[in-house]
This record gives structure tokens, sequence and C-alpha cells, in this order.
């Protein structure tokens, strides 16, 4: 029997965040690990009008491809997935690996030419996606491999996503727009400053926002969601700071990162742990040493790391910067194969100012 929460998370993603409407071609990208969201999603796109196209694989197909393609082999760009995002109105991709760490001990190298490939997607998601022609959503099926990650048995975890989602809500699309409300106000304050200074234990940096946009994230793209998130300009970043959260990248976890930016531009780099993976990344393009995203996560229900970007870039009391690639919609120009989010927390001894006026303390906004 499917648990009731699988069906109502399906109803969240289709029309709330896909807001699916009659005629919409939708791709579902997911391993097979997620069968029940995977049917769920499947039957609710029907019952709207869509049409839904699997891109389904198992479990271990990542690892199989880098391990035993060739550079050739690696460098092709994805037939179906870039079809899928330069023609159809909406896709779901459903995080659901059953080891999160079976690339671990994957060649960078390799890595990097698959990335590589996948970057004209991850451009035109990104265009698209700012006018919502392409109503791309990015979400997680539990798994027992997700759950042993985060440190939960998959009954815990199970419960800790459905949660993070507000799948277990009555009326969980009137709990997300409320969201939405919430965080409009709260951007009525940002939208239109210049100089925003970071100051706490982890962090001393600045950066301006003028001239760009605070986007308002209330799960149309991600769920669970529960950030704002704008694109600093380009050239503005000047101080350091260090990651409180290990930064994952294919599952490899950098622990410790820490970064000294100059003129916008990442001037040196350290890590505790996998410092090598941070120096290759960072070496990608010229657009992976500036930062494309600067975000303040708002998710109260995200109450643990979990190991998960998708969860831990929304933690309430952290703010997260992405390396490399930036959001158009913001006014972000920074360019790159790579858009990799790192977390550091400001719930002690930490204030961020808005051209001088202090707009949030230790974790929470002032208004």
């Amino acid at each position: 029997m499917m648990d009731s929460r699988v069906e109502k998370f399906a109803r969240i993603l289709v029309d709330h965040s896909a807001q699916i409407k009659p005629g919409d071609r939708v791709a579902i990208e997911a391993t097979t690990a997620a069968e029940p969201l995977i049917k769920a999603l499947y039957a609710t796109i029907l019952e709207r009008g869509g049409f839904p196209h699997l891109l389904v694989e198992f479990p271990d197909m990542e690892e199989i491809l880098l391990k035993t393609a060739s550079d050739a082999q690696l460098e092709v760009i994805p037939t179906f997935r870039a079809l899928a995002y330069e023609q159809f109105e909406s896709r779901f991709r459903i995080h659901s690996a059953t080891n999160p760490r079976a690339l671990s001990g994957i060649d960078p190298h390799k890595q990097k030419l698959r990335q590589k490939a996948q970057s004209p997607i991850l451009a035109t998601q990104m265009k698209r996606g700012a006018d919502r022609s392409f109503k791309w959503v990015t979400t997680l099926y539990p798994t027992e491999g997700l759950a042993q990650e985060a440190g939960m048995s998959l009954k815990e975890y199970e419960d800790f996503v459905f949660h993070a989602c507000h799948a277990d809500a009555d009326d969980p699309v009137a709990l997300w727009t409320s969201v939405q409300t919430r965080q409009a106000e709260t951007i009525k304050h940002l939208n239109g400053h210049d100089k925003v200074t970071l100051k706490g234990p982890n962090v001393d940096l600045s950066l301006s926002i003028k001239g760009r946009t605070f986007v308002n994230c209330y799960g149309l793209n991600n769920m669970p969601d529960g950030e704002i998130f704008t694109g600093p300009v380009e050239d503005s970043l000047n101080g350091w700071v260090r990651f409180t959260f290990p930064a994952i990248y294919n599952g490899v976890m950098v622990e410790g990162a820490e970064l000294t930016f100059v003129n916008g531009k990442v001037s040196t780099a350290k890590a505790e742990k996998n410092q090598s993976l941070l120096l290759e990344m960072l070496e990608s393009d010229p657009g992976a040493k500036h930062v494309g995203e600067f975000a303040i996560g708002t998710n109260e229900d995200i109450d643990r790391f979990s190991r998960n970007i998708l969860f831990d870039e929304k933690l309430g009391g952290t703010f997260h910067m992405a390396l490399g690639a930036g959001y158009p919609e913001t006014g972000s120009l920074n360019k790159s194969i790579i858009h990799w989010d790192m977390i550091c927390g400001m719930r002690e001894d930490s204030e961020i100012k808005v051209d001088g006026e202090v707009v949030y303390k230790n974790g929470k906004f002032l208004y």
C-alpha cells in the first residue's frame, strides 16, 4: 500500500511546483529506487492532461558510465535529456541514489568531462527556466542509502523528507503560499540596495547586490524549498569565508573548505579534506572562481545537516554561495560548467548588514 504522503507529495510537485497544464510535455528523471513517486507523478500528470516521458535509470548507471566510458564517450551531450530541456514544458528530477558515495573514487578528470558535456543542458535549463517556459523541478525520494548518508533510519529519514516538503500537512499548498508571502516581505528590504557585509566566526565578507534581484524560493524549482537568493555583482566579493558544513560534489565531501576573494575572484582556496577536488573544480573554467549565487536559507523544518544539498542549502540560520554559473533572472552574468553550493552557519555571533543596516542576526531576519 502506497504511503499517503507520496501521493500528496506528487500533487505538491505537479500542482504547486510545476503547475502542469493540459498539453505540457514532462520529463521525469529518476532511478528505479524512486518507483513509488514515479508512479504517483505519472498518474497525476496524466490526470492534469500532461504528457509524461520517463528518463529512468538503474541506480548505478552513472558509476558504470564514469568507470567504463572513454573520454570521447563522456564528452557526448546526452541526446534525450538535451531534447527534453530544449523542447518540453517541464521536467522533474528525483534524486534517488542508493549509494550516494558511489562516485567518490572516480577520477575528477572524468567527472569534469561529464560535467562539461552536460553544461549546455544546464545553460538551457537556466535560460528557459528564467521565463518559466521550462518549469524544472528538482526533488528527492528517500532511499536506504540516502538515509544512511544522513545518519538516520529509513523511517526517520522518510519523516524528515516529507516534513521538510510539508507533504504531511493538511494543506501543503497553502503552507507554501505562506512561505512565499513571508519571504516577499523580507525581499522588499533587500532589493534596490548595494553593499552586503557578512561577519561572524566563520566569515568576513563583502559583496554588492546593486542592480541585482532577489528570487523568492517557495517550492517552484526545488522541493523542499525555503531560501532567497541573488547573483552578486561578479567583481564585488572581497574577504574570506570558512564553510562550516562539508561541500559535496558528486558524492565526494570536501570538508573545511575556506576561500578568500579579491575583487570577486577566488584568490586562495584550501580544505581540510579532499582539497585536490576543490582546486580541480576551481580550474574548470574562468567562471568557476567567481560566485554565481548568494543565498540565505529559511526552512526551519529542516533541522539538521543531512549531507544532501537540496535540503542542506535551505537550512534555517545559514547562508550559502555557489561557485560558478549564476541564474539569469537575478541579473547574474557569471557562466560556468559548474554550480557548486557551499554552506556556512550563521546562528552564533553573526550578522548581515545591507548598506550599513543590520537586517539579519544570529540566524534570523529582524523583520
